[in-house]
């Protein structure tokens, strides 16, 4: 049978239940995930030449790393043209790039640094969100930034954040739609604190002078992150939930979840539902702790499914701000970005080939045993054959065909960097 056959025969099946795979591949067609450029190059960026700190660590050293903001971008493209759909790069201010002989500290980034970002993204049609990059600098070497002490320190981080609005503000501007810009700090402790509430005071100061700037409110949406521990951090970590929650919900701004950071006991699938009857909008980093935020690929599994069922089935495609967030070093970069991103779409087609309203419908009406038996027999259902038809219609290899662009891509580039 043909792949067109194939699916045809799928969209039989699943239509039987209700589902309409046409309209299925069209809103998913629709949904931008936002890429992470970190996975390209490790985290480094282009604005130091030292390790990573603030609790960040990149493990593995396979070869064809990004070194120049060129790379990176024909990377990215790469990755692209293997992932279906139209998607957004999420960028951190570290990836700021700098004319020969300029250079430019946190506190004084403008604009101007990312124009080749633009001209990238206008060329790819591609669209960007944005992060302070609040780690890996001498101002953050005591895991200190927004809630420091030292005034000097605090004031270096506040500073860098505004001018991190005013270049969201900038990108979308220029890209035509919103810019998502995301904060997350590495503050924490490493032992039991003497001060709790100390550095979220500061923490919280901090906040209010940065949001405090002139900024198009519609254009750049400012989202808030926590973390329950880090390396370095494993007692007391400044930014926990329930403050990067509180603040977010009294402010104004969107919370921000990232399913690497909390208890590996607690799912972010099930804080979606909760979020979302309090919040117009809330923002995801999807990644996979393993044990604990360790940031592996995401896979198509069960929370992975859960998040995206979460989603769907809330009716809130639109308004959940979708980022990927995981760095492997140990795998091919190219493959590592394609993996996690396709898994994503698989996850989303997943959810919007359920028949949701009837198996809410169960639920309500205690048919608890007819709910399990039709929840396990979807997982049989052709869904496959649906993904492999979505990649076909949008231009990209279906299957494990898209593997060989990248060896290839390895072997005439990546492997000759050094």
């Amino acid at each position: 049978m043909t792949l067109k056959e194939r699916y045809e025969a799928a969209r039989e099946q699943y239509g039987k239940l209700g589902v309409d795979t046409d309209g299925a591949l069209e809103t998913l067609k629709k949904i931008p995930i936002s890429m992470h450029c970190w996975q390209g190059d490790d985290v480094i960026g282009f604005d130091h030449d030292g390790p990573l700190t603030g609790g960040i660590q990149t493990t593995g050293n396979y070869p064809g790393k990004a070194r120049t903001p060129e790379e990176l971008m024909a990377d990215i493209e790469k990755a692209f043209s293997l992932i279906p759909g139209k998607h957004k790069v999420n960028l951190h201010a570290c990836y700021a790039i700098f004319e020969e002989g300029e250079y430019a500290d946190r506190d004084k980034l403008e604009p101007k640094h990312f124009a080749k970002w633009v001209e990238f993204g206008k060329k790819n049609g591609v669209a960007f969100d944005f992060n302070p990059t609040c780690f890996s600098h001498p101002m953050a070497e005591d895991s200190l930034t927004l809630s420091s002490p030292d005034e000097k320190v605090r004031r270096f981080w506040v500073e860098h954040c505004k001018a991190c609005i005013r270049i969201s503000e900038y990108l979308a501007k220029e890209q035509g739609c919103p810019c998502a810009m995301n904060i997350w700090i590495p503050d924490g402790m490493k032992d039991v604190p003497a001060d709790r509430l100390g550095p979220r005071a500061r923490f919280k100061q901090s906040l209010d002078e940065i949001l405090a700037i002139p900024y198009d409110k519609e254009k750049v949406l400012v989202c808030l992150e926590s973390k329950v521990f880090g390396i370095g951090m494993e007692s007391y970590t400044v930014g926990s939930s329930e403050f990067t929650i509180n603040y977010a919900a009294k402010n104004g701004i969107i919370s921000l979840l990232d399913n690497g950071h909390y208890h590996p006991t607690e799912v972010v699938s099930d804080k979606i539902p909760s979020m979302l009857l309090f919040n117009d909008k809330i923002a995801l980093h999807v990644t996979r702790g393993v044990r604990w935020d360790s940031d592996h690929v995401v896979l198509f599994d069960d929370e992975t499914k859960e998040i995206a069922k979460e989603i769907v089935r809330n009716d809130a495609i639109d308004r959940v701000l979708l980022a990927l967030d995981y760095f492997d070093a140990s795998i091919n970069r190219i493959a590592a970005w394609v993996v996690g991103m396709r898994n994503m779409q698989r996850a989303l087609l997943y959810a919007l080939l359920s028949p949701n309203q009837k198996l809410k419908a169960l639920q309500d009406e205690g048919r608890f045993t007819e709910l399990m038996m039709q929840q396990e027999e979807l997982k049989t259902y052709p869904f496959g054959d649906v993904w492999n038809w979505f990649c076909e219609i949008n231009g990209v290899p279906a299957g494990e065909g898209w593997f060989e662009h990248v060896r290839a891509y390895e072997e005439e580039v990546l492997l000759k960097r050094t």
